[in-house]
């Protein structure tokens, strides 16, 4: 399948951040990516779309370590994360929120944020059990960076709650706010808006736009929802059965025939 499909020139100056090149993933008998090269750059929102099993689910995986790739190379920054664990990519500031939606609903609203500013910090395990004044000095300013990001999302009001105890938008709202307190360079969004009504979705789309502008870091968008997508994205990737159909702006995206057709369908089809 060619990559891609579109001739449009792409206008972008902004610097790649994250690199992507040649990437494969097999699960056994089923070629998931092939040859998927991808970018996505400093202060921009890099959307991949596509049909159900195009692989972008696996291509985000890939990218935070979480599925080993057979091939192709990772870099982010001056970095190559090729070989690097999940934990080492997160380190290096590569973070990632989950399709199915993943937060620690025992602890308080405030302690799962700042959780995400441990990921960070490093301070010993013996230093936190003996409550030294280091360790002590590091859980108040944790404690101040976990505040800061509730209040940017909007959930500050709400830091005493139990985390099971928020409504299912709050605690998407919560995920994304423990992602962010975890210092990013590249913020991995899987399907953010799924199980959200139009009304949370407008808020999201608002706030994923803010944390652009904000915190100026890059953000990789995989989302189902069209109308989300087309309206924040500067930059979007088509998949169609672990292969690049098309990539470019939003608007060159909608009229790349390629893309219609792996949504619609065609005649011969």
């Amino acid at each position: 399948m060619a990559e891609p499909t579109t001739g449009m020139k792409i206008e972008t100056t902004a610097k790649p951040l994250l690199v992507c090149r040649d990437v494969g993933v097999r699960f056994g008998g089923l070629q998931a990516l092939s040859g998927v090269n991808f970018e996505a750059c400093q202060g921009e929102i890099t959307a991949v779309i596509g049909p159900n099993g195009a692989g972008k689910t696996t291509l985000i995986n890939a990218i935070s370590g979480m599925v080993q790739a057979q091939q192709g190379a990772f870099r982010l920054g001056a970095d190559d994360i090729t070989r690097a664990q999940p934990h080492e990519r997160s380190r290096l500031g590569l973070v990632r929120t989950f399709q199915n939606l993943e937060i620690f609903s025992n602890m308080t609203v405030l302690e799962n944020v700042m959780a995400g500013c441990h990921a960070r910090l490093r301070v010993p395990a013996w230093a936190s059990l003996l409550r030294t004044r280091k360790s002590l000095a590091m859980e108040k300013t944790i404690r101040n960076e976990a505040l800061e990001v509730l209040d940017f999302v909007g959930l500050f009001e709400l830091a005493k709650y139990q985390a099971r105890d928020l409504p299912f938008g709050k605690q998407r709202l919560l995920e994304l706010a423990r992602a962010l307190a975890a210092g990013p360079r590249v913020l991995l969004l899987d399907e953010p808006a799924a199980g959200l009504n139009m009304s949370e979705t407008q808020v999201l789309a608002d706030l994923i736009l803010s944390v652009r502008d904000h915190y100026r870091l890059s953000i990789v968008l995989v989302e189902h929802d069209m109308d989300l997508v087309m309206r924040i994205s500067d930059q979007v990737m088509v998949l169609c059965f672990g292969q690049v159909i098309s990539r470019g702006t939003p608007a060159q995206v909608q009229c790349d025939p390629g893309v219609i057709s792996a949504y619609l369908g065609d005649d011969e089809d």
